[in-house]
């Protein structure tokens, strides 16, 4: 009884992987690269590199937590045509490798992006940084201020904050029963919730009804990127902690974009302490928006990022 248990089990588990398995590949097809790739160390980081019609400051955007390269380019492709546009999956997300956790702090992934810029022969870009992303931007315009023209932060997550993250961030990312929540529940626990996630994230903006298919979103449930985004989770407040009192070292012209219905990151915490920290920062707060300004008030952050720029240029 006990091996028929035990061979029942197994190929339970098998069958399980083979389905998920099949799910994965479905979504990499549907959200194959769009771009090329470059080498920073030892990854391979995915990027998307559109010129610009003048000799301007190119503009780099760095996508937030559980997404890819996709999220800002739909959002952004075809805004601000006179900059070189930079999109980059960050590492463990999208098509870019990663180094393991040591990839995982805002910290190590502004030193990635500064390599990625070598590798395109980019001395000083705007950062736009989204939610997670924006704490990468931040880093970036601390620990390599003599590069960053100017900053954006979008719904940012830039501090410390009461509690910690979800327990499933600290499940996965455990030795033996991380990998198997990974591989066998998360594919398919997490596609049955995507959608209550997803409107959650927006509200109270609604979720554009193809967004999920053509941002692939779906991208994070693969097993390796789940883990590698539990463990950017789980590393931000204590890279927030030792960095955060250094923003006011921030010189570099800077705004900041915040929904005023944001849920996910409170902008009592994050933007508005960030606002207060960097001198001549522009607080931007965008009414019956949520986490996603960047889709929810496109228009909006649109131009206040070109007066941004116009700020940049001089």
């Amino acid at each position: 009884m006990m091996v028929t248990a035990v061979a029942a089990g197994v190929a339970a588990l098998a069958l399980g992987r083979v389905a998920t398995a099949g799910l994965d590949r479905r979504v990499e097809r549907r959200a194959a690269p769009v771009g090329r790739f470059v080498t920073v160390g030892e990854r391979s980081i995915h990027v998307v590199d559109r010129p610009g019609t003048r000799d301007l400051v190119p503009i780099v955007f760095l996508h937030g937590a559980s997404g890819n390269l996709r999220d800002p380019l739909i959002a952004f492709g075809d805004a601000f045509p006179e900059h070189r546009r930079i999109f980059l999956d960050r590492p463990g997300h999208g098509w870019s490798d990663r180094a393991g956790a040591a990839d995982a702090t805002p910290t190590a992934q502004a030193a990635i992006v500064a390599g990625v810029l070598d590798a395109l022969g980019i001395d000083r870009a705007v950062v736009v940084g989204h939610s997670w992303g924006a704490a990468v931007a931040t880093a970036f315009a601390v620990d390599h201020a003599e590069r960053t023209a100017g900053l954006v932060c979008l719904a940012p997550a830039t501090h410390p904050w009461p509690g910690g993250v979800d327990v499933w961030h600290g499940l996965v990312t455990r030795p033996v029963i991380g990998p198997a929540i990974a591989t066998y529940v998360i594919p398919l626990a997490g596609r049955a919730l995507f959608d209550r996630m997803l409107t959650s994230v927006f509200a109270p903006c609604p979720v554009p009804s193809d967004l999920r298919e053509a941002a692939g979103f779906d991208m994070v449930l693969r097993p390796a990127e789940f883990v590698a985004n539990s463990q950017d989770m789980i590393a931000l407040k204590p890279d927030l902690e030792r960095r955060a009192h250094r923003y006011g070292e921030i010189a570099a012209p800077t705004l900041i974009v915040q929904g005023d219905g944001d849920t996910v990151v409170w902008p009592s915490i994050h933007a508005e302490a960030l606002e207060r920290q960097i001198v001549g920062a522009r607080l931007v707060t965008l009414g019956g928006v949520g986490h996603m300004p960047h889709h929810g008030a496109r228009a909006e952050t649109i131009a206040a990022i070109e007066d941004l720029l116009a700020r940049v240029e001089g």
